[in-house]
């Protein structure tokens, strides 16, 4: 494993943000001083930590790169995106700015901060599309099926263009379907979190096509340790943060109609154009390198965050 020591000064971009709530307070634990940089616009119902500063400005603009220069931090960890493959489709545009410019942005300013470690929100699922082997190992070619998708790969060759070139010991994660408290369940991504806000409203949820497509599903406390140990260590590269198990989306329903006591049945829409048939995510490497492995069952994580919802619908 390419072990450093854990940085004491952090700038978590989206940190206001589902993972990035859970991370900043991961961060803070192990007594770094975290600069959030965050536009809001995507912010957790779970509030921010108050042992956290707070810049507020887009990633891709110049006010978020002025505040990550002053701020000079040891290491970033890059959550700001915007997130949902169907959202990429109907905004490829909006989408490459964020997530392709804002990114670059947000390395520059690494860069011109003095900043070598930076730990970047990648994407298995979106990135392999339709993986012949499964689980998907990092070596498995990338083909990605959406504007999302493709805006990740691209990110991913800026990091191995700064690594190579001297600037930055950069690492990608390439989370699995991260779910948990404090995700969105009003929005269009997120099955385990909508599927919790509409079973807690007393709605039935909804499955697309027959629900036989398989995702990992990643607790974000899983998640928030890789990026933990991600920041500490030297690795630079891509890495696999998943389960390395599949679960069909109408399993994954029927659990929670079982925990939520819902009597009713699944409503049913059609399934998008371009929807990955499987995923899950070969994770080997990720223990060989960074000491890493999932702890959660799924179960435990839908319990805990279908609890999390009450009082939030």
């Amino acid at each position: 494993m390419g072990v450093a020591t854990q940085p004491k000064r952090v700038v978590v971009t989206g940190g206001a943000g589902f993972i990035g709530v859970h991370s900043v307070e991961a961060l803070l634990e192990t007594g770094a001083e975290v600069l959030v940089v965050d536009d809001l616009r995507h912010a957790s119902y779970r509030p921010l930590p108050a042992g956290a500063e707070l810049a507020v400005a887009d990633i891709a603009e110049e006010p978020a790169r002025a505040a990550i220069e002053a701020w000079r931090p040891a290491a970033i960890l890059h959550l700001a995106a915007q997130g949902g493959v169907n959202r990429s489709w109907r905004e490829p545009a909006e989408d490459a700015h964020i997530n392709v410019l804002g990114t670059v942005s947000v390395l520059t300013a690494a860069m011109a901060a003095g900043c070598r470690r930076v730990v970047v929100a990648s994407s298995g699922g979106a990135l392999y599309g339709a993986a012949k082997r499964l689980p998907t190992p990092e070596d498995e070619p990338t083909q990605p099926r959406s504007p999302y998708g493709t805006a990740k790969l691209c990110i991913e060759h800026y990091l191995g263009l700064f690594t190579r070139t001297g600037s930055l010991d950069a690492l990608a994660l390439r989370y699995g379907n991260v779910y948990g408290p404090g995700q969105d369940g009003t929005g269009e991504a997120g099955v385990v979190a909508i599927s919790s806000h509409r079973l807690l409203a007393g709605k039935a949820p909804v499955i697309r096509g027959d629900g036989s497509q398989t995702r990992d599903f990643t607790y974000v406390g899983d998640i928030v340790a890789a990026n933990v140990l991600g920041l500490a260590s030297t690795v630079t590269g891509a890495l696999n943060i998943g389960t390395g198990r599949e679960t069909a989306i109408g399993d994954l329903v029927h659990r929670l109609l079982v925990i939520a006591g819902f009597g009713g049945e699944a409503e049913r829409e059609p399934l998008p154009t371009g929807e990955v048939a499987r995923s899950a995510l070969d994770n080997a490497l990720a223990g060989e390198r960074l000491g890493w492995r999932p702890h959660v069952s799924l179960d435990d994580g839908l319990a805990r965050t279908l609890e999390s919802f009450r009082g939030q619908v």
